[in-house]
């Protein structure tokens, strides 16, 4: 009944949520607690000594006392105003994803060379947290804007879609779930990720060092084909077929599909943590 009480919740939730939300509380979290169970002792005591600093962020409705709020507070900040009515945060919004299209070969959009997308962001961030001579507010804020876009590059649909906005703009529907505004986005920022990660046992835990290792080897430009490779995946498990025909103006994941994709969520929220508890590790080594 707690389980059927909070899917249902889920679904409330996608009819006032904005189609644009990145991936839910529920799976940014749970990358940053996997990489916090993962760093060292001293890059944990690192960024408990930044976290302090949390007050010159000025902002007092999106808090970042915890690896796991640091998480989730760049989609937080989205609606905070300046006092001219305009977006403090605006600036942020494309960095979020990068959106190649699955059906040409790989390539980053030229938004990237600029530093617009979330892969050229993650390397940017955790430079600027490793840099001694930034202040402790820009560090802190580098902290949450890597923990965040690590794990949006791990949720697939951030980084490959069909020109339908990550997926936004398609209608799906899950299971036995439907309404207007379920689209395959949400569904693997949401539905999909809360059955992957609520899956015993817990992702959360210390992993074995060859498996971090193997986990976390790569980088930003490998970690974006790899996500971009599964969104093609994404896509072709809600349309029961090729990938790149047409998409249909209605799509369903059945309960076979649902089981299928699972555990690929799964995996990738498992290295999202990884890979970012190497990088944080990197970010706080002298």
């Amino acid at each position: 009944m707690k389980s059927l009480r909070l899917v249902l919740a889920m679904i409330a939730a996608l009819v006032v949520a904005s189609p644009a939300a990145a991936y839910w509380d529920y799976g940014h979290r749970t990358v940053a607690a996997i990489a916090w169970a993962n760093i060292t002792p001293h890059t944990r005591a690192g960024i408990r000594q930044l976290l302090r600093a949390q007050a010159r962020l000025d902002t007092p409705t999106c808090p970042v006392r915890t690896i796991e709020e640091a998480s989730v507070w760049p989609d937080c900040i989205k609606p905070i105003k300046d006092a001219t009515g305009k977006s403090r945060f605006g600036y942020a919004y494309v960095w979020h994803y990068q959106n190649v299209d699955i059906c040409q070969p790989f390539h980053l959009p030229p938004a990237c060379d600029r530093g617009d997308c979330v892969s050229a962001q993650i390397p940017a961030q955790q430079a600027l947290l490793h840099n001694p001579r930034a202040s402790a507010r820009d560090r802190l804020m580098a902290l949450a804007f890597l923990t965040h876009f690590v794990g949006d590059l791990h949720q697939p649909l951030h980084a490959g879609d069909k020109g339908d906005k990550g997926g936004n703009d398609t209608h799906v529907d899950y299971g036995i779930y439907a309404t207007p505004r379920l689209n395959l986005h949400s569904v693997w920022d949401g539905l999909l990720a809360e059955r992957a990660i609520s899956t015993p046992p817990s992702m959360v835990r210390r992993y074995p060092a060859v498996e971090r290792r193997r986990e976390a080897a790569g980088d930003v430009m490998a970690w974006s084909r790899e996500n971009w490779a599964i969104a093609k995946r994404a896509y072709a498990a809600a349309m029961v077929g090729d990938a790149c025909r047409p998409t249909p103006a209605h799509m369903h994941m059945d309960e076979a599909a649902i089981a299928a994709m699972a555990p690929v969520e799964r995996e990738q929220i498992k290295r999202g943590g990884l890979r970012l508890a190497r990088l944080l590790d990197a970010a706080f080594r002298r």
